[in-house]
């Protein structure tokens, strides 16, 4: 029901290979998909763009533009991954805090630690995928880890240390996996529909995100207080993720340039990028919001101390953002295409920030529940794979993996630090104290990011009026609208600036 129908022909296979070409590639090369303009443009059956021409966004291409298979199958493998997760993140806090008898600041510390842990592998998994051509690879690998530790939770107990260490791991899965997953879905994909691509992953992956809590539910209903039946269940569906990944998803080279082996990216290279000022500002502002968001189990922790939602029913909040994220995903993410993707990640924290303001009004009832979980679910449709589509097309493909996991990883830290932060504020100052800072730190980092980010580069990008990341890339003389692909690049990658 996302696929849009498209006269485009199959995505062809890199001879010799088993792998797929990029489709950008393919279209500006005349030897894959149709182009802009269709099968026969205006110049005629197959006639290649003009050199130096940026892509026709027309309406017509964004209507028939079509969704790779490779990214529904990587979304297939995210639903049924997030099932596992999310079962674990839906009785994680009750767990620790009401069976454990964790304090705020100590489950702020384990909060921190599964948001946060992934920082510390996120750009060397992105480097490794990049380096050695084997984003399937290094994605597979860390979405065998996570699987491997929902049995270590078992194992964990009643220890906080070893339930830490189980939780660090179990992330650094998690960080392994996100930006060569990224990276495929990004290679994976038109420019013109980078937006729609990551808005069908995400509502995939949030479908499973609304069913996990279902079936932890589910699980604990049959058996009260048995969080082992939850964990052993969680492992089994996460080993079903492996597998899938195994069969359906196929890998995404960087094509090699004409007469030579491809270059390896280095880990200097992805540094790099932070010479330039429009991925520059774009991470500082993702990094900056990030220090002041709340995360998600404060969020349903404050649901619960201020709207008095009962113990039973805590593992089904996470459905209330779940159900917005899944219905809204692919709209913001077509959205974003049309008008800008900074402009609805921006617009995605004031959700956020209003969502939370309603926790101070004075009411009850599931109205203001229902209000809250709504805008949280806003907040991550207009956020999570806007900010990667927006980031993409900065990075050359070569870097496509390490560019997008360097941002993560900061953000990843960023809220490690938040997530420790409000746990301490809360054990100091209680909870409405804690919660009126945050709203007040996320106001001023709002203000601030709309200031810090390249709003005049995406503009031009989305006009057509400047040359595209791809063409700056290939002749290194591009006219400033991705001003990072064409530095880092140069000259000496001109089949992936033609890709791009």
């Amino acid at each position: 029901m996302y696929i849009s129908s498209s006269r485009a022909t199959a995505t062809p296979r890199s001879p010799g290979t088993g792998t797929e070409t990029d489709p950008a590639t393919a279209t500006a090369t005349g030897t894959g998909t149709a182009g802009p303009e269709g099968p026969a443009g205006p110049a005629g059956p197959g006639a290649p763009a003009e050199p130096g021409a940026p892509p026709k966004a027309t309406a017509r291409t964004r209507a028939t533009a079509r969704v790779s298979p490779n990214v529904l199958a990587l979304g297939s493998v995210s639903l049924v991954t997030d099932i596992s997760s999310e079962m674990i993140t839906a009785v994680l806090p009750m767990y620790v805090i009401f069976t454990l008898g964790l304090s705020p600041l100590q489950f702020g510390a384990l909060n921190g630690m599964y948001v946060g842990v992934t920082a510390l592998v996120r750009v060397a998994g992105g480097h490794a995928a990049d380096r050695w051509q084997r984003r399937k690879l290094v994605a597979g690998g860390g979405y065998a880890l996570s699987a491997v530790c929902k049995l270590g939770l078992l194992a964990a107990g009643s220890s906080v240390p070893v339930l830490g260490a189980v939780i660090a791991a179990d992330r650094t899965g998690k960080g392994l996996r996100t930006g060569p997953r990224d990276a495929l879905i990004s290679l994976s994909s038109t420019p013109q529909t980078l937006g729609r691509s990551f808005g069908v992953h995400r509502a995939l992956d949030t479908v499973g995100a609304f069913l996990g809590p279902l079936v932890a539910f589910a699980l604990l209903l049959a058996t009260p207080g048995r969080y082992d039946t939850v964990f052993v269940v969680s492992f089994g569906i996460a080993a079903l993720g492996v597998l899938m990944l195994v069969l359906l998803v196929r890998e995404r080279r960087t094509p090699a340039p004409a007469g030579g082996p491809a270059e390896r990216a280095g880990l200097r290279d992805v540094l790099a990028l932070l010479r330039h000022r429009a991925y520059l500002r774009v991470g500082l502002a993702a990094v900056l919001l990030s220090a002041v968001v709340i995360g998600d189990s404060f969020v349903y922790l404050l649901l619960q101390e201020r709207l008095g939602v009962p113990e039973q029913y805590f593992p089904l909040l996470p459905l209330g953002t779940a159900g917005g994220y899944l219905l809204l995903a692919v709209p913001m993410g077509r959205l974003a295409d049309r008008v800008g993707r900074l402009r609805v990640f921006a617009a995605g924290h004031v959700a956020l920030l209003a969502g939370c303001l309603l926790l101070f009004l004075p009411w009850g009832g599931i109205a203001p529940i229902v209000a809250v979980l709504a805008l949280h679910g806003v907040f991550y449709a207009s956020t999570d794979g806007v900010l990667m589509a927006a980031v993409g097309p900065m990075v050359p493909e070569r870097l496509r993996a390490g560019g997008l996991s360097l941002i993560q990883t900061a953000q990843s830290v960023a809220a490690l630090a938040a997530s420790v932060l409000f746990g301490a504020c809360w054990s100091l100052w209680g909870l409405r104290t804690a919660l009126a800072a945050a709203l007040v730190a996320l106001a001023v980092a709002s203000a601030l990011a709309v200031w810090i980010l390249p709003w005049r580069t995406e503009r031009r990008g989305l006009d057509g009026t400047a040359g595209t990341a791809g063409n700056a890339e290939g002749t290194g003389t591009g006219t400033g609208t991705e001003p990072v692909a064409g530095a880092v690049a140069g000259d000496r990658e001109n089949s992936e600036g033609n890709a791009e």
